[in-house]
């Protein structure tokens, strides 16, 4: 069934399709970027987890084309949930990843789209709409579309772990344990950079960073940066090595051998 499905979707569709969710994303979320008005809502208690009308009005926006435009899919989103489809493919949507960055006008934050069977996903894109670059990964490869026009994407290959750059979005990355895993990795860097969300995915992406290492994450976080960085030349796996797509922990790493290097410290936390 996976492999007939993703046989049966033709690309160029998802392409096309994909395409006019990010646009009504961007156009949904940017007259609420740096405005000082916006609402925020904290989804958590004791711990602080924004979420704004933008997102809202992002997937919503989204959801909208996929219910004339692919009806029969499945959907996953952050806000709004799971939707049910027949197809054996589902969208994977998250509006703004990276709320925090958002809120604090940081454009480091992206709209992701994926879509996945299940066996992973197999497209996705990570758009940062005030920039205005578009990352797409797909089995034709990867790409950037940005102010500069459009360019290929590879990872970084040659990079030993003393020599990388390494991203992660907070400091203490998960549990105790999570944080003292990535720290040993992050000590043997050059270079340890935090709080970039879904951008730093998509800078592994374009061969300007090594590593990327997080822990907690949902399956919406990771399948889009999954797309994009395999489809670079890049390798994300769990970190014992296994899956990502379904979240949890996750390292994305620019090639096999940094991959092997960061692996064989991360994979000493129990899973």
């Amino acid at each position: 069934m996976t492999v007939n499905a993703r046989a049966a979707c033709d690309p160029d569709t998802i392409h096309q399709i994909a395409d006019e969710m990010a646009d009504a994303a961007r156009a949904a979320i940017l007259p609420f970027f740096r405005n000082s008005h916006i609402a925020t809502d904290n989804k958590l208690d004791g711990g602080y987890d924004p979420v704004t009308e933008a997102d809202r009005a992002a997937e919503r926006a989204m959801r909208e084309i996929l219910s004339v435009r692919r009806p029969d899919d499945g959907v996953l989103g952050e806000e709004y949930g799971t939707q049910a489809g027949t197809t054996g493919l589902t969208w994977v949507l998250d509006p703004i990843d990276g709320t925090r960055g958002f809120v604090s006008g940081t454009p480091t934050w992206g709209v992701l789209i994926a879509v996945s069977d299940d066996q992973g996903p197999f497209f996705g894109i990570i758009d940062q709409p005030y920039i205005g670059e578009r990352f797409r990964g797909s089995s034709a490869g990867a790409v950037c579309d940005g102010p500069l026009g459009r360019r290929d994407l590879s990872t970084r290959s040659g990079t030993a772990l003393r020599d990388a750059t390494v991203f992660t979005t907070f400091p203490e990355v998960g549990s105790a344990d999570e944080q003292s895993a990535f720290h040993a990795v992050a000590g043997q860097a050059t270079l340890t950079r935090y709080g970039m969300d879904c951008y730093a995915y998509a800078l592994v992406a374009g061969g300007h960073a090594d590593l990327v290492i997080e822990a907690g994450l949902q399956p919406y976080d990771i399948q889009a940066p999954i797309a994009l960085v395999q489809a670079a030349g890049g390798v994300v796996t769990d970190w014992q090595g296994g899956p990502a797509h379904m979240g949890g922990r996750a390292v994305a790493a620019a090639n096999a051998e940094i991959h092997a290097e960061a692996l064989s410290i991360l994979s000493r936390v129990p899973a």
